[in-house]
């Protein structure tokens, strides 16, 4: 049987992740707090966030935010999208 947690995103009990993401404080409240769902999907909008906005990772101010972006987009905050994207269609 798989850990749940509290969803901070969307506020319901979901399967939580199998080990923190990150070392530290961070990681441990993203592990208690954070659906193993909400963490896929926030891997998913960084990277679209990454490629559209061509943020290079080596530079500190792109670090930070992200960070602050991932705190926002976790907590179910407004969070920053990349101007112009448009999700693919599905064709059927």
């Amino acid at each position: 049987m798989s850990r749940t947690v509290f969803c901070r995103k969307y506020k319901q009990e979901l399967p939580g992740l199998a080990q923190p993401p990150y070392p530290g404080a961070k990681g441990q409240d993203i592990f208690e707090n954070v659906s193993a769902k909400a963490w896929q999907e926030w891997l998913s909008h960084q990277t679209m966030l990454i490629n559209e906005k061509q943020l290079n990772l080596m530079d500190t101010a792109t670090r930070v935010y992200l960070g602050e972006q991932m705190t926002k987009f976790l907590s179910g905050d407004d969070y920053d999208a990349a101007e112009g994207y448009v999700p693919p269609q599905n064709d059927k």
